[in-house]
């Protein structure tokens, strides 16, 4: 009897743990829905094409907040010293737009070129990565004769 009585219990226990973690579960679903989402309005990768050394390339990759907290840019990386981002510093507020300018200086660099651009925010996933790609011809040798 003590062993049929223990056996319901435990039975019990079980039942109630596993209602306990679908709740869990459920909780994280809609808390996952309603963070900020970092969405672009273009793409993640723009091709500036062929352009001459020493031109400055800069480009808007425009975005949006599809959540529904306000979106916080916490930090903006480029994969070189070439390349400077600019971002907006305040929340960006749920369904609002934004941008974000990056700039890529060619001077002393030529060939085929990939710059990734790296944004910190405050949604799941943490970062996202932006491209600037293209090639460089290298400027002209200066004219020795003159």
């Amino acid at each position: 009897m003590k062993r049929l009585s223990l056996g319901i219990l435990l039975g019990i226990a079980v039942v109630f743990s596993n209602c306990s973690k679908g709740d869990k579960k459920e909780e994280s679903k809609q808390a996952d829905s309603k963070m900020p989402v970092f969405a672009l309005i273009d793409s993640a990768s723009f091709d500036f094409g062929s352009i001459q050394e020493g031109a400055v390339v800069e480009h808007d990759f425009k975005f949006r907040n599809d959540g529904e907290y306000p979106l916080i840019l916490n930090n903006i990386t480029s994969s070189c010293g070439c390349t400077t981002p600019e971002w907006p510093k305040d929340p960006i507020g749920p369904k609002q737009t934004s941008s974000i300018k990056v700039r890529f200086d060619t001077k002393n660099k030529t060939g085929p070129q990939v710059k990734t651009i790296t944004v910190y925010a405050n949604t799941e996933p943490a970062y996202s990565e932006l491209r600037l790609k293209g090639i460089v011809n290298a400027a002209p040798a200066p004219d020795a004769t003159k």
